[in-house]
């Protein structure tokens, strides 16, 4: 009797394209930092910059870049503006990176 082989499940290439350009956005050491802090609780952009050694402006660009992507959300409240984690799977990201190189 013939065996067949099964046929690996794979994501459609417009998916893994996605999910390409938001890992490329991931692949800077002060938004996996930022990510890391985000994970423990939420922080301004300010707590974020000084934890990075960055300028806010700098700390800025990095989070607006992973908003884009669906990986934070943000929360006003009064003058200062809250960063959090939005996409659940970030802390799986965190685990394989710190587990590897930590």
């Amino acid at each position: 009797m013939a065996r067949r082989t099964q046929q690996p499940v794979l994501l459609d290439l417009t998916l893994l394209e996605e999910a390409a350009a938001c890992l490329r956005v991931m692949a800077h050491p002060h938004r996996l930092r930022m990510v890391q802090m985000m994970l423990q609780g939420r922080h301004t952009v300010g707590e974020l910059a000084e934890a990075c050694e960055i300028l806010p402006h700098a700390a800025s660009t990095h989070l607006r870049l992973m908003q884009h992507c669906g990986l934070l959300s943000a929360e006003k409240e009064g003058r200062r503006t809250y960063y959090t984690v939005a996409e659940p799977h970030l802390a799986d990201l965190m685990a394989c990176v710190e587990g590897r190189f930590g």
